[in-house]
């Protein structure tokens, strides 16, 4: 009986593995088909660089490009501290796809090649650039973003700058330790954060000794926290006999020699697996003074700024991806006699999570643009950087986890599993409200630039009166924010940036976006008319306006 019923199974019985109602792969697809994206471009004085970022969409939605940032992934760095001899050699192995990663993002401009570019937008074209090649993977975005982000504290000692400077902004990626100068391109990390501080970088114990030679010293302590430490060049805080002191740190010295730079492990993390993190221990480390002694946080807070920058972008580029992801698999699924993405509930959801990422993405290039005036000399657009990355790099990194996390939940169980790339974007998500300041310290930043310099709420608030009268919820909540600040505390300090945040996001919409979006986003998040859950847009939105437009490919 029962090899009669395998029979009939066999010849004419259902298969038992056809695979239906299963969406097809995304890839390829075009990264870059993003309206808000390319809207965001134009307006920010880039639109010189849609061929190429549209050329650079392509390829990060390629099928090759995903593998990469799987098998990136998948295949970890390796610490190597000795070779076969016993000569310590503290080198991290890589899989080959994070090196075609990373030679992409280089040659594409993603590190520091801004810095020599004399076009207006340049740096809004870098942060749109990443915003696409995002959709790979994330992990090989720190050592770019930490190249971009150390020409500006490097400038602060002209006679390095002039060394150093046109290898940091070359397109040509080369990895392996050598001699700095020898090589076509150039990485740098940095190594701020110690055991006994984190954030609170005053405190760190490393020690900076003079040597005879002026400028040169030598270093003794141990980091808690260093990217990249493959990286050619490092920008480390040191005590120094003036105070805490910045000073440029090279993996290998000019007579070819190792420099001391021990990797005691690398770190176990949560997420951004490709990336190597490690704790290097500095011994008689030699080391060039960055700055004057004593500045190390001012010379080093102009790198801060830069990639708290990247950290919106990063976030964004995760938000969208996800996005991405979700729309794609609910336009290929059915259920209940209806495709998933016709379902209104399900449309709702997509709609809720197409607000977010197009204000995140809106957000950033407006950061960009202000950075990239800031860089030219423009001294509002210098205020407003000032205060509004702090506020971006708050707000838009804390919306990632739980935008990753519905994002997931859109592909219900096929979301959890690996083979998805979902549960990678979700681990990703939180590191970047960690990285570069965790929320109570970009919170108290903002009290901070709020209280000793006028100029960023002048700022500020002239920017929100752009939109000032196009819609009354938007206008309430400007007035609102106005009164909270000569209450701000640190208790209150979270519910300010907040506020802000929200605020200056929906006056960019208000400005730029459709009415559908604009209005919904005013309704839901300004005017209150919002559950707790993203999913809880109101009767009346215009729920296929939205996702049109945030969808790629047509509906």
């Amino acid at each position: 009986m029962d090899s009669a019923l395998g029979e009939q199974q066999t010849h004419g019985g259902p298969a038992t593995h056809d695979v239906t109602n299963q969406a097809p792969p995304l890839t390829p697809y075009d990264a870059s088909e993003d309206t808000a994206l390319l809207e965001g471009l134009r307006r920010e004085g880039a639109e010189w660089a849609e061929e190429d970022l549209r050329r650079l969409g392509r390829q990060a939605g390629s099928a090759q490009a995903q593998e990469w940032a799987d098998l990136a992934n998948r295949h970890e760095p390796e610490l190597r501290t000795h070779d076969r001899y016993g000569n310590r050699v503290d080198e991290v192995e890589f899989h080959p796809s994070w090196h075609h990663l990373m030679r992409t993002a280089v040659a594409e401009g993603l590190a520091a090649s801004p810095w020599a570019d004399d076009r207006a937008g340049a740096h809004v074209a870098r942060t749109a650039g990443g915003l696409v090649w995002g959709h790979t993977e994330a992990g090989h975005g720190c050592p770019t973003s930490m190249t971009y982000a150390a020409v500006p504290a490097l400038r602060r000692q002209p006679e390095l700058a002039k060394v150093y400077e046109p290898l940091l902004t070359s397109r040509e990626y080369e990895p392996g330790l050598r001699v700095p100068t020898e090589k076509r391109g150039l990485l740098a990390g940095m190594g701020m954060t110690e055991k006994q501080g984190g954030s609170d970088v005053r405190t760190n114990t490393t020690t900076a000794t003079p040597t005879s030679e002026p400028g040169v010293y030598t270093l003794r302590g141990h980091k808690w926290f260093t990217s990249a430490p493959m990286c050619d060049v490092f920008l480390v805080l040191a005590q120094a006999p003036g105070g805490l002191s910045c000073f440029l740190v090279p993996r290998v010295l000019p007579d070819g020699t190792r420099n001391t730079f021990r990797i005691q492990r690398l770190k176990d993390k949560l997420g951004n697996r490709s990336n190597a993190s490690s704790e290097p221990e500095f011994d008689g480390t030699v080391a060039w003074l960055v700055g004057p002694e004593g500045q190390g946080v001012k010379t080093i807070i102009e790198m801060v700024n830069c990639t708290r920058l990247d950290c919106v972008m990063m976030s964004a580029a995760l938000m969208r991806k996800s996005l991405v992801e979700a729309g794609h698999h609910a336009r290929h699924r059915s259920a209940f006699g209806a495709r998933l993405v016709d379902q209104p509930l399900m449309r709702n959801v997509l709609a809720d999570l197409a607000l977010e990422s197009e204000a995140a993405t809106t957000l950033t290039l407006r950061l960009a643009g202000a950075a990239d005036r800031a860089i030219r000399g423009d001294a509002r657009e210098t205020a407003f950087r000032r205060i509004a990355t702090a506020v971006g790099k708050y707000w838009v990194t804390k919306r990632g986890p739980a935008f990753t996390a519905e994002a997931l939940e859109c592909l219900g169980g096929n979301g959890y599993v690996e083979d998805s790339g979902m549960p990678r974007h979700y681990r990703e998500a939180p590191l970047l409200s960690i990285w570069e300041g965790s929320g109570n310290v970009n919170a108290l930043d903002v009290l901070r630039a709020l209280g000793r310099e006028p100029s960023t709420a002048e700022a500020l608030f002239g920017e929100l009166a752009l939109a000032r009268g196009a819609d009354a919820r938007l206008d309430a909540a400007v007035t609102r924010l106005k009164n909270r600040l000569s209450g701000a505390s640190q208790t209150t300090a979270r519910r300010l940036v907040e506020l802000t945040a929200l605020t200056l996001q929906a006056s960019l919409l208000v400005r730029y976006a459709p009415p559908a979006v604009a209005d919904a986003f005013c309704a839901t998040r300004l005017g209150g008319d919002w559950g707790y859950a993203f999913g809880t847009l109101p009767e009346g939105a215009d729920l296929d306006a939205i996702v049109e437009r945030a969808l790629p490919g047509g509906d």
